[in-house]
């Protein structure tokens, strides 16, 4: 399913559809602004067309954690756009593919050594800046399989450790 969302502050978007879950659709493309600069993005948005509170919530409270979140490690929101009564979170697309496509299927001992070691140095990163995700999950990780390295996405119900 491939879609477009035009929103004249922040550009128009070119995306297809990676996964839905049910409560959220998540989705690959491009965002082309204004002054024709075009940037691969990641966008989620509610599943529902009458979003549910708790749903927008979660979009809310990951684009409010931009500043904590580093592109190193993390899929970084980029804009909360809301128009016509629909909202989405806009990622910057660090690239890789989500590790819930290839679960459950066999991998080389080497690849799945480099992949968990990248998830794990995702989530020290989490750590080290004072959060902690609460929905980790193969869903909302992006793997580079040729490098390893793991960016985490879904920051929704993420909360901060207390100092």
């Amino acid at each position: 399913m491939d879609s477009s969302f035009r929103s004249s502050a922040d550009g128009e978007y070119d995306l297809h559809v990676l996964r839905e879950d049910g409560e959220r659709v998540v989705c690959r493309g491009w965002r082309t602004a204004s002054d024709g600069d075009r940037r691969p993005v990641l966008a989620v948005f509610p599943a529902a067309e009458r979003a549910a509170h708790s749903t927008l919530d979660r979009l809310a409270r990951e684009y409010d954690l931009k500043d904590d979140l580093d592109g190193v490690w993390a899929a970084r929101p980029l804009a909360l756009v809301r128009q016509d009564g629909r909202t989405m979170l806009v990622l910057d697309d660090p690239g890789g593919e989500p590790l819930d496509r290839i679960v459950g299927a066999p991998m080389e001992v080497s690849r799945f050594l480099r992949v968990a070691i990248g998830i794990a140095v995702a989530l020290g990163h989490v750590h080290e800046r004072g959060l902690v995700h609460k929905d980790i999950k193969p869903a909302n990780i992006l793997v580079d399989f040729a490098t390893g390295a793991a960016r985490l996405m879904g920051f929704g119900i993420a909360s901060r450790l207390p100092r």
